[in-house]
């Protein structure tokens, strides 16, 4: 019963992301119908893959509970291209490149996870202070300068098609979510991590290891910032120490809008997909009719507290 629950919370909710995104797209196309087009989609779909990568990681930390959060993402994204670009520039080898960005993500996730499990800082204060630290030295190595140098062989596929959509797109966030999902549905890791941000106190005593669970989620999502970090080097072939800018608050919102409960303990992956997708083709309509950014991040908090507001009400009927 409590399975079927879940399932019809999740199908509400992608149903609503839906027609809203069908609502938006007819919305643009009234105002300019020449403005979705096959590029568009393609657009929308590149500027989605990086977003949806450091969401993923948002939506694991805050499923986790424990007033789970990481405002470092955008910084652990910035952080882990600069370090990695001038390690290739100080002589290690491009090939090792992939790694290094995977392996910079997951080192500034884990110092994340142990100041949040160790020393019990606040996750909202811990992270808050590493995304300015992460974003701080991002600027500071390099004065903040963007850093060229990137192996040409990785730019075919960071700006390659398969039948019009973009490559890292179809050849990373589609796998991601898809093991992610799996992972949370059916493995014993997944029911850990909904029994830790549904009731900390009871997974605690039936003996679920929820500081290591907890450390994991954040590893996972400096990981996903890193492989984040590595899209971008390939689809811009450098490495801007603010590519990671606002990354934290769109997460955020995408995680929300997604239907995964701030308190942690209920929501999943597919949710969070479609509000990145959502939120990515507003703000690309907004800017393709010229729409000053400052209304963009309006628009895009009004359509938060819309969609909220819409789910809350739509539990009470049921």
């Amino acid at each position: 019963m409590k399975n079927l629950l879940k399932w019809s919370g999740s199908s509400r909710i992608l149903i609503l992301l839906a027609v809203l995104w069908i609502a938006v797209i007819l919305f643009f196309a009234a105002l300019r119908p020449m403005m979705f087009s096959a590029s568009t989609v393609t657009t929308v779909l590149q500027f989605s893959t990086i977003l949806a990568l450091v969401s993923l990681g948002q939506c694991l930390v805050i499923l986790a509970g424990g007033a789970g959060i990481d405002l470092s993402v955008g910084g652990t994204v910035s952080l882990s291209v600069m370090l990695v670009m001038l390690a290739v520039k100080a002589g290690m080898p491009p090939v090792l490149l992939p790694v290094a960005c995977v392996v910079a993500g997951l080192l500034l996730g884990l110092f994340n996870g142990l100041l949040v499990t160790r020393l019990k800082i606040l996750p909202l204060i811990a992270t808050l202070g590493t995304q300015f630290v992460y974003s701080g030295l991002a600027l500071a190595l390099t004065g903040g300068a963007a850093q060229s140098g990137v192996p040409t062989w990785l730019l075919p596929w960071g700006r390659g098609m398969i039948l019009s959509l973009p490559m890292p797109f179809v050849t990373l966030v589609v796998p991601v979510f898809v093991i992610a999902a799996v992972l949370l549905l059916y493995s014993a890791w997944g029911r850990w991590l909904f029994a830790m941000g549904f009731n900390e106190r009871s997974a605690r005593l039936v003996g679920i290891p929820v500081d290591r669970g907890r450390l994991l989620v954040y590893g996972l999502s400096g990981t996903l910032a890193g492989l984040a970090g590595l899209v971008s080097l390939a689809w811009l072939g450098s490495a801007r120490p603010n590519i990671g800018q606002n990354l934290e608050l769109e997460s955020l919102t995408a995680v929300m809008l997604g239907s995964v409960a701030i308190t942690g303990g209920v929501g999943g992956v597919g949710g969070v997909i479609a509000a990145v997708i959502l939120l990515v083709t507003l703000k690309t309509g907004l800017l393709q009719l010229n729409v000053n950014t400052v209304w963009q991040v309006g628009i895009v908090g009004a359509l938060l507290i819309a969609v909220l507001l819409i789910e809350r009400l739509s539990k009470r009927w049921s």
